[in-house]
């Protein structure tokens, strides 16, 4: 289990505060784990050097900030976009943004398809990704985030034949290779859980992004079959 730095664990006990209110946009079922659960799984994101070399990184449907804020307390010198469509988990990242004092962190608050067409198209060294999606459909939204040789890290349970045979078979129609899996490092609650580290390896495909919601529909470039 990652060891939480001592500079960010102000910040931390902070958010840790914040989602144990209801209105937190967390599973209530968890809430009472939540340092032994959300946030130590993740920390084990630290854990990947170029998630903590990167400089600019966006934290792709962020819901309640795991792990975007943690990242963003415990990477002080790096940029964190977190990227979030709902209306009220914007208004909670915000607060807890002001909450916890981070000078680093911002909030999104618009789909990554229509960010990713803008001001996001390959602008980040590296997107995490927690509880949003199948592999193949994360890896399709982090494209166009990405720069060249940019990295994707998703955070995914036991590890799933199917689901990363489906995440090779269109890994080089979006540019995207995969790296390693990594266990995460026991903690209560790990339950042999993943990290999968994807690697941009050129531009963003012509086609990319596409409409929101296309992505988990059906694979990239299969649209006319």
């Amino acid at each position: 289990m990652t060891a939480e730095p001592s500079a960010a664990r102000p910040a931390l006990d902070v958010l840790l505060e914040l989602l144990a209110d209801p209105r937190a946009p967390i599973s209530r079922s968890t809430v009472e784990r939540a340092r032994d659960v959300h946030l130590a799984d993740s920390l084990s994101g630290l854990e990947l050097e170029p998630i903590a070399s990167s400089h600019r990184l966006a934290d792709l449907g962020s819901g309640a900030g795991l792990p975007g804020l943690v990242l963003a307390a415990c990477l002080p010198g790096a940029r964190v976009d977190l990227i979030e469509s709902s209306g009220r988990k914007c208004e909670f990242l915000r607060g807890a943004i002001g909450r916890m004092g981070l000078e680093n962190a911002s909030v999104v608050c618009e789909r990554s398809e229509d960010w990713s067409r803008g001001e996001g198209r390959e602008a980040y060294d590296a997107v995490t990704a927690r509880a949003v999606g199948s592999l193949r459909v994360v890896a399709e939204l982090a494209s166009p985030l990405l720069r060249d040789g940019g990295v994707l890290a998703a955070w995914k349970g036991g590890r799933a034949a199917d689901e990363e045979e489906e995440m090779a078979r269109t890994a080089a129609g979006l540019a995207m290779e995969s790296v390693e899996v990594r266990p995460v490092r026991p903690y209560p609650g790990s339950r042999g859980r993943h990290i999968h580290l994807l690697r941009k390896n050129g531009p963003t495909p012509n086609g990319l992004p596409r409409r929101p919601g296309e992505a988990a529909k059906r694979p990239f470039g299969t649209e006319s079959t």
